[in-house]
């Protein structure tokens, strides 16, 4: 497993780099250049398209020229934290036409990547106990092993009474 990059869940504006906010601007500022300068020399002035349909046009393409940049700028700050080969997946976004390497992305994801208080391994978000020293990472029912929380008295899949399965005290809500 690759060793993934921590950033707070606070800190979402970092996950898109100031290379892709660029990049974005440019592919905009390319796009509205051609349907207002170089499109309307190649039709002449008797075929040019009506305004509207040129503002239209120009506005729809330069925000889908942009939105791509700003969306492979996203996963290649998204990947690393995630644990993914993060070259691949960029390659696929610019490679796979019409954003669906994108879409792929988010569809095969794998979830965040975070640390085991106990030892430092690298847990998996859905984990409830690492796999390497048994901690509890996350409140669980002690019969289904579905996820609960804290203040939950019964499972809402199984009815299994939590107060029999001796949580950690760290795991309970504070103030009961």
């Amino acid at each position: 497993m690759n060793t993934p990059q921590t950033i707070s869940v606070n800190e979402d504006s970092r996950l898109v780099p100031w290379w892709s906010i660029v990049a974005a601007g440019a592919a905009f500022v390319l796009v509205e250049y051609y349907f207002w300068l170089v499109l309307p020399l190649q039709q002449g002035e008797h075929a040019a398209a009506p305004i509207g349909l040129r503002v239209y046009f120009g506005l729809s393409w330069g925000l889908l020229a942009a939105l791509y940049f700003l969306m492979v700028g996203y996963v290649s700050k998204d990947a690393p934290r995630r644990a993914m080969s993060t070259r691949f997946w960029m390659m696929l976004c610019f490679v796979v036409p019409c954003g669906i390497g994108a879409v792929l992305y988010f569809l095969l994801r794998a979830p965040l990547v975070s640390r085991c208080p106990a030892c430092g391994t690298h847990v998996q978000s859905d984990f409830h106990f690492c796999p390497q020293c048994d901690y509890q990472l996350a409140a669980s029912c002690g019969t289904c092993f579905r996820t609960v929380r804290s203040s939950d008295q019964f499972c809402t899949r199984c009815g299994h009474e939590l107060s029999n399965d001796h949580m950690p005290a760290r795991l309970h809500v504070l103030g009961e």
